[in-house]
């Protein structure tokens, strides 16, 4: 792959956005190689955890300019599919059976934000900005604006999207769409790598992969749907064999190593 770096080490697939000259934007081959590199990841029985880190001072700095220059052009068949093309890596992202985190070294803008976002769990730097700008240039943050309000609610989600402006790691944390701000950049690889070996060591994969396909489907159910659903995913995972043998690790007072 040209613009994505992907490794696969001690049961973490590392997935690494890799334009740092371009500030690691968002172009239709990159979102490609995004694409293919999840489904590698998700399709390894080896990987049980994902990291999503990027090259350079950016994490993602939304949309290439060469790509906007472009759309300016496109018809409305092709901004559709253009706009779908997105729109799956978001959705594949958000209902991966494989855990996913955000290492955000840099600013995270608009399309690049909403990367993020539908990760499991973005560490942050102080330093890193988010935000989606996309209203200040007359666009909309359509797709991301999906998965924001399942993330944080209608009223911080409104704040973001409508004003446009940028916000700093440690509002992103209060808000919800960060999950932790690291201290200091030289800290922040060791405490994702570190999160990634504990969800390896201490969780079920098919738990976690259930958990996170339930939490996908759950809000858009009506409450009745929902428990039934939710009862019969219960009785799935009682007859799984990762259930079998943490049920047979506690019983017997053993630790279990996932």
């Amino acid at each position: 792959m040209q613009y994505v770096d992907y490794t696969v080490a001690d049961r973490i697939a590392t997935i690494t956005l890799n334009r740092p000259d371009k500030r690691n934007a968002l172009s239709h081959e990159l979102i490609a190689e995004l694409k293919d590199s999840f489904r590698l990841a998700e399709g390894d029985d080896a990987v049980k955890v994902i990291i999503l880190r990027a090259a350079g001072e950016a994490f993602c700095a939304g949309a290439d300019l060469a790509y906007l220059q472009q759309l300016r052009n496109f018809t409305h068949a092709e901004n559709v599919a253009d706009s779908t093309h997105l729109k799956e890596l978001y959705l594949q992202m958000y209902t991966l059976s494989k855990i996913i985190i955000a290492q955000v070294q840099g600013h995270a803008l608009a399309g690049g934000c909403g990367l993020a976002g539908v990760c499991d769990f973005v560490y942050a730097v102080p330093e890193a900005k988010f935000g989606y700008t996309e209203v200040k240039i007359g666009f909309i943050p359509a797709i991301v604006m999906v998965f924001l309000l399942r993330k944080l609610g209608e009223a911080p989600a409104r704040q973001l999207l409508l004003r446009g402006d940028l916000i700093s790691a440690e509002e992103a944390r209060r808000i919800g769409l960060v999950t932790t701000v690291v201290p200091s950049a030289d800290q922040l690889a060791g405490e994702v790598m570190a999160l990634a070996q504990h969800l390896c060591r201490t969780n079920s994969a098919s738990a976690m992969a259930m958990t996170k396909q339930m939490m996908a489907r759950v809000p858009e159910m009506p409450l009745e749907a929902a428990l039934a659903f939710a009862a019969e995913r219960n009785a799935d995972a009682r007859a799984s064999a990762d259930c079998r043998r943490g049920i047979d690790a506690f019983l017997n007072k053993e630790k279990i190593l996932w």
